[in-house]
């Protein structure tokens, strides 16, 4: 039943912390492994069996130097409930950052902690259930909105997705179609608009109810409208979770708890807007750039 289905997720979560569980990442070193690399580890691999041992040995060594880090020696700590902010240039580590907290990959050295369990001794799929991820090109699939919304959630009732989606200010997609949450999307959701689609992926995070929220980029394709909207949208989830969000245009997180700063795989600077605009000069550039100094 839904009732033990509950429980079970329940027991699971708690023996991860909180509601809100704190991140910490400590001293974390990461490189991403290279396909050469991972196809000596894995004896079923056609790359594996075109190279010999040697082969594979010398340009395994060729490819992973000390400088191909992504994350060098990264340290900071998101408190529970916090709103946190990851900012910097393109190839800074950001996206990289998410995908350790998911654990899509484990750090070569260091460690990260969830409410202070090291996230390499939870199982992937209770960790994950802590988590909602939405990413810059979040899927939309060729179906209805409710198809959509019930990817992650299969058993919520159109009550709770009409609230989601009034929450991420999608409540005019329901009025404007008299099929409301039956109403199509299109291929690949076309017949909604990019503010739309990245604001239904949204609504579909929020509808499982993480206690922990990452958003991977999520405005950098909005225009003025939509990025208020967004902005809108994400102070409405924001509340009673844990939120780290990505996004190129510092408007949108400005006004975040914590604001990180990463800059060729390490962090530069933390702080509030106004503290960094005066102590990290990466950041001022940054801020000056889209006028909010």
């Amino acid at each position: 039943s839904d009732e033990r289905v509950a429980a079970a997720v329940a027991a699971d979560t708690a023996s991860i912390g909180p509601a809100t569980p704190a991140i910490e990442f400590r001293d974390v070193r990461f490189a991403y492994p290279t396909a050469v690399v991972a196809a000596r580890r894995s004896a079923e691999s056609d790359v594996r069996r075109t190279l010999s041992d040697a082969h594979v040995d010398a340009v395994a060594v060729e490819l992973a130097p000390a400088d191909g880090d992504v994350l060098r020696g990264v340290s900071f700590a998101v408190p529970r409930g916090a709103r946190v902010a990851l900012v910097g240039p393109s190839g800074a580590g950001k996206s990289t950052t998410l995908a350790l907290i998911e654990r899509f990959y484990d750090p070569v050295d260091g460690s990260i902690l969830l409410d202070g369990v090291d996230v390499r001794t939870v199982d992937r799929s209770r960790l994950r259930a802590q988590l909602g991820y939405v990413e810059q090109d979040a899927p939309t699939l060729a179906g209805t909105i409710a198809d959509n919304l019930r990817l992650a959630s299969p058993h919520a009732t159109d009550a709770d997705c009409e609230r989601v989606l009034r929450a991420v200010n999608l409540g005019a997609v329901l009025e404007r179609d008299p099929l409301g949450l039956d109403a199509p999307v299109g291929e690949a959701g076309v017949m909604l608009s990019g503010g739309e689609r990245q604001r239904l992926a949204l609504a579909r995070a929020l509808l499982a109810a993480p206690p922990i929220l990452l958003l991977d980029e999520s405005t950098s394709s909005l225009d003025g409208l939509n990025e208020q909207r967004m902005r809108e949208a994400i102070d409405a989830v924001a509340h009673g979770r844990t939120l780290i969000v990505i996004a190129h245009r510092l408007s949108t997180v400005v006004d975040s708890d914590l604001i990180i700063v990463l800059d060729q795989g390490e962090v530069i600077g933390q702080g509030t807007h106004a503290e960094l605009v005066e102590s990290v000069p990466l950041y001022r550039d940054l801020a000056a750039h889209q006028l909010l100094v």
